[in-house]
């Protein structure tokens, strides 16, 4: 559940593409094919309708928000060194910072997505860049 809900913030953000989400949708599904939801979403076509049917399934009270981070922070990674902008992929972490589960957006490293663009305002691109290393390395052994 865990992954299926990062898939679904990071597809509403766009930094997940639909083919990356059915692709790992579908090795999820064969993994586990009596699984209901994961039946339900093989069967919707439509991205927005998944990522509704996702968020509206979650039991965030008994999500496991660690392993939550560690796969958003590995995804985020990936994306973060293909992103040429810091000033496009800090619009995007402030965009997925508010599709987060409201239990977890002041919660660190969550919340570092809130305000690490700050810094871009007067120039300052290296503390961003120091504060997002230190949000995508947190969960790091």
């Amino acid at each position: 559940m865990e992954e299926l809900l990062v898939y679904a913030i990071l597809l509403y953000t766009g930094i997940e593409s639909e083919n990356a989400y059915h692709k790992r949708l579908n090795e999820l599904f064969l993994d586990d094919p009596t699984n209901e939801m994961l039946l339900n979403l093989e069967w919707e076509n439509d991205v927005r309708g998944a990522i509704a049917y996702i968020e509206a399934n979650v039991d965030y009270s008994t999500l496991d928000y660690d392993l939550f981070g560690k796969i958003l922070m590995k995804r985020l990674r990936e994306y973060y060194d293909r992103c040429s902008d810091i000033r496009r992929f800090a619009a995007q972490m402030y965009a997925l910072w508010k599709k987060l589960p409201n239990s977890i957006q002041d919660e660190h490293p969550f919340f570092i997505l809130c305000y690490a663009d700050d810094p871009l305002s007067w120039g300052d691109e290296e503390q961003t860049r120091n504060l997002y290393h230190s949000m995508l390395e947190y969960y790091k052994d």
